[in-house]
Parts: structure tokens; sequence; C-alpha cells
């Protein structure tokens, strides 16, 4: 059997535990972060279909955001339905471009 060119030390397993500690605190950070945008898109979504008139409440835009099925009046689902394909695709409008304003309107 060979020998490794390293010796494991206590230095060195302290090292490595402070690397896993830094790679847990950043996934964890990820992972909030999702959930954070997750409401912060629900909340938009919700809040500027109230304004236009839609009266589906904040947690029935979340249900049609996570696939479910919702009794509401068709025009109302449908517009949220709009509101989210338009959240998706937000980066790819040109805020300079009528076409874009169209699109997305």
């Amino acid at each position: 059997m060979t020998k490794p060119p390293f010796t494991v030390s206590s230095k060195a397993i302290s090292m490595i535990a402070e690397i896993s500690a830094l790679e847990r605190f950043a996934i964890r950070f990820e992972r909030d972060a999702l959930k954070l945008r997750r409401a912060n898109k629900i909340k938009t979504i919700y809040s500027s279909l109230a304004i236009e008139g839609n009266t589906l409440s904040e947690t029935q835009v979340g249900d049609i955001l996570n696939g479910k099925n919702e009794v509401a009046p068709i025009r109302e689902l449908q517009e949220v339905k709009n509101a989210i394909a338009v959240y998706d695709n937000f980066a790819s409008f040109n805020p300079f471009s009528l076409e874009d304003l169209l699109r997305a309107h």
C-alpha cells in the first residue's frame, strides 16, 4: 500500500470543518433567498392584479403558481396565469421596445 503525500492533522480537519460550515451557510442562504424571491413573486402578481380589480387572494395566486386548480371566474384565473407568464419572461423584455410593452400587456 502506498502512503499518501499528506498527513491528516488537526489543523487540516479544522480547516475542512470551517469550509463545510461555510458551504452549509451558503446552501441555507440560497434556499432562503429562493423562498424570498418566490414570496415576492406571489405578492407582486397579487398586488398588480388587485389594483386592476382581480379578487383572487394572495393564497390563491400562490396556489395557481404551484399548479393547483382554483375555483374562480375564468377571467381572473387567466389574468393570474398571464401575469405569471409575464413575470417569468420579464428579463427578456426590452424596456424601450413598444412591441415588448404590448407583448407584456
